[in-house]
């Protein structure tokens, strides 16, 4: 019986693991290609159907850090040495493809780094933590935009004339992987979202469609304020809700955050 070397048993392995990665990735390719198909881009706020949006969110559900050649140890994944970046640890975003309809990326997050509170105008957006911990806050808006005197409940003015708007808190959680794919879509489900690496963190994302300055989908940056911050705020609470102060928060529009991301859309 013939031997085989142990070299070529690793080549043979190494060989066989690109193939199991190439796979995995074409699967979530094609599933992406045949979710987003049917979406024109150029309708704003479309939104896939309820199966497609389950059969996405299973692929992503399957995927492991190893599909992806990933791994915590990996350099972009360590604190920086130098104070600067130390105390404002940098991202990196790794593009795995993009086009009109959907766009897939990995965000890799070293400890303490921080996704800043932004938006996904007319958005389907699918994010899978491959591993690490990570802290969520996430809103929505209390209406659409359109006027000035909506109000919740007892009269709650959801618009000042600074133009800070009231948002619902949809999460505010800390979570660690395996975790499954969390979906927001353009009015629900958390739009408005910030990420805080607790350790080393690897995201997946997928974005239908993506951000495009042409076609309106930019990506603004907010600031966010507790409900009682401004004046008057607590005076118009409903009194029931005793927890009312922890549900919505006021969002200020701001610039866009500089030198947080290497390569990340925008």
């Amino acid at each position: 019986m013939k031997t085989v070397p142990k070299k070529a048993k690793n080549k043979s392995k190494k060989q066989k693991k690109k193939r199991e990665m190439a796979n995995v990735v074409q699967e979530l390719y094609q599933t992406c290609s045949e979710v987003f198909a049917d979406g024109d881009h150029q309708i704003a706020g479309y939104i896939p159907p309820a199966p497609d949006i389950e059969r996405l969110k299973s692929v992503l559900d399957r995927m492991k850090p190893e599909d992806l050649n990933l791994s915590p140890n990996m350099p972009m994944f360590r604190r920086s040495s130098t104070a600067q970046e130390a105390s404002h640890p940098r991202i990196t975003y790794i593009e795995l493809h993009e086009c009109d309809q959907f766009s897939i990326g990995i965000f890799c997050l070293p400890p303490s780094a921080v996704i800043p509170l932004h938006n996904h105008p007319n958005m389907t957006v699918f994010s899978k933590l491959l591993f690490g911990a990570l802290r969520i806050k996430s809103y929505d808006w209390v209406d659409d935009g359109t006027s000035s005197t909506s109000k919740i409940n007892t009269g709650e003015i959801t618009h000042r004339q600074d133009g800070i708007r009231l948002a619902k808190v949809h999460m505010d959680s800390d979570v660690t992987s395996p975790y499954n794919a969390s979906v927001l879509f353009p009015a629900a489900g958390g739009n408005m979202h910030c990420f805080t690496a607790l350790t080393a963190c690897a995201i997946l994302d997928v974005l239908g469609p993506p951000y495009s300055e042409s076609e309106g989908r930019h990506c603004t940056f907010f600031q966010d304020f507790p409900y009682d911050k401004f004046s008057g705020g607590a005076e118009e609470l409903v009194p029931t809700e005793e927890e009312v102060t922890k549900k919505y928060a006021w969002l200020q529009e701001i610039e866009k955050p500089e030198d947080y991301i290497d390569g990340g859309p925008s």
